[in-house]
C-alpha cells in the first residue's frame, strides 16, 4: 500500500525589522519536528505567494507584523491578488495568525479576521501575537528579535500547528 502524500502547511509571510521573520523560522522548525516525514512546510514571502500557493497546502499560515495599526503593506498586496481568485475556491482551509506588534496587535488579527471569514477559511488555533514592545519612532525602525521566551513560543504554537495538520485534526 503506497503512503500518503505528505500534508502542505504554507507559511505565506512579511517581515519590516526581522521579528516576524524570526517568529516564522520558529514555527516551522516546530511544525516540522512535528509533522516528521508527513508534512511539507513551504514557508513564502508575501511578495512572491499567490493564489495557486494556497490552493495547493492543506494548511495556512498568515504571517504579518502590524504596522500602523494594519497588516503590512505586502502582506495587504498578497491579499488584494489573491482573493478573488480563491473566494468560494477553499472554503474551510485551515488558518493560523501570526501578528508580531510594538502593542497587542489586535486591531490585526481582526483585519486578518475579517478577510478568512470572507473566504470562509477556519481558524485552528488562537492566533499568535508577540509583543515588541517598539514604541518610539527609532525603536519601531529598528531590527528586532524575539526573546528565547517568544521563540519557544512561536515553535510551540507551530508544532501544535504541524502536529495537527499531520493527524487529521484540522
Amino acid at each position: 500500500m503506497a503512503e500518503p502524500a505528505p500534508r502542505c502547511l504554507l507559511v505565506v509571510w512579511h517581515s519590516l525589522t526581522g521579528a516576524t521573520a524570526a517568529a516564522v523560522d520558529a514555527l516551522c522548525a516546530g511544525a516540522r519536528e512535528q509533522g516528521g516525514d508527513g508534512l511539507q512546510v513551504r514557508a513564502v514571502p508575501a511578495r512572491d505567494a499567490g493564489a495557486a500557493d494556497v490552493l495547493a497546502c492543506d494548511a495556512l499560515v498568515l504571517a504579518t507584523p502590524e504596522t500602523l495599526g494594519s497588516i503590512s503593506g505586502l502582506m495587504k498586496d498578497f491579499l488584494d491578488r489573491s482573493y478573488y481568485p480563491l473566494l468560494d475556491q477553499c472554503p474551510g482551509l485551515p488558518l493560523g495568525l501570526v501578528v508580531v506588534a510594538g502593542s497587542d496587535g489586535e486591531p490585526t488579527v481582526q483585519q486578518l479576521g475579517r478577510v478568512a471569514t470572507g473566504l470562509r477559511w477556519r481558524q485552528v488555533c488562537a492566533p499568535l501575537r508577540l509583543c515588541t514592545r517598539a514604541q518610539s519612532m527609532q525603536a519601531i525602525l529598528a531590527p528586532k528579535q524575539l526573546s528565547a521566551q517568544q521563540q519557544a513560543q512561536a515553535h510551540e504554537w507551530g508544532a501544535t500547528l504541524g502536529a495537527g495538520l499531520v493527524l487529521g485534526v484540522f
